[in-house]
């Protein structure tokens, strides 16, 4: 017998243990510890460290780690055991748009979404003219790649407070534009493109209040243009 516990302590502890084993045979198998997420929150393209130097690691660690997990955890939670939990993630966001009741799903989906957008749109070693694809069609819309970027740098240098910057598709071509907090060109019906996240947490560690700095060599060095030819 272990040390601590006598025989009789031994014997009142084997009849509670057989007693919910009985229970669980009766009741059938116990149900899961947690149920699946509706939205995991998708793995990042490239490591920590792999936009470094101009996104350092640390930016990224809690930038991704922190930021985008908290608000795909904040969807997760919001939709669990309703319809929504079968929606595709912009499904949820179109519907909750608008809707004062949702305004806290619909920030939390947006963001998720947006936050995804913008990991898709940088690569290691990126930047530079896109392929041709992209650049007619930046061409036929705005005149030229370099109007194009420009515009969308100052989208994203004006942007005032918290928000984005967008290239976006419409039935009027590709347009550079700006929305603010979770605000995304989704709930306009246009398809997005490429995305740059001017929220502080994006670059505050690594450029303080040097957003033009940032968006400049996010352009140079970082877009995936790839990402933007796909989509068109």
């Amino acid at each position: 017998m272990h040390d601590g516990m006598n025989r009789r302590e031994f014997m009142g502890f084997a009849a509670t243990a057989a007693t919910v084993v009985a229970g669980a045979a009766v009741l059938g198998p116990a149900a899961p510890a947690f149920a699946a997420d509706a939205f995991p929150a998708p793995a990042l393209p490239y490591a920590e460290n792999a936009l470094e130097p101009v996104i350092s690691a640390r930016t990224v660690s809690f930038h991704y780690g922190k930021h985008t997990a908290a608000y795909y955890a904040n969807t997760n939670k919001a939709v669990a055991g309703t319809p929504m939990a079968a929606m595709k993630l912009e499904e949820v966001i179109k519907s909750a748009a608008g809707d004062p009741a949702k305004a806290a799903l619909f920030n939390n989906a947006a963001q998720s979404w947006n936050h995804t957008f913008y990991w898709a749109g940088m690569k290691p070693g990126g930047g530079g003219p896109p392929p041709a694809k992209v650049a007619d069609a930046l061409k036929a819309a705005f005149g030229s790649y370099e109007t194009a970027v420009a515009q969308l740098a100052e989208a994203a240098k004006t942007q005032f407070g918290s928000g984005w910057a967008w290239l976006a598709k419409g039935p009027d071509g590709i347009k550079a534009l700006k929305t603010g907090n979770a605000e995304t060109p989704l709930t306009q019906g246009l398809t997005p493109l490429l995305t740059i996240d001017v929220w502080e947490h994006a670059y505050y560690l690594d450029y303080q209040n040097r957003r033009p700095d940032y968006v400049a060599a996010f352009l140079d060095k970082l877009v995936n243009w790839e990402t933007a030819a796909k989509l068109l």
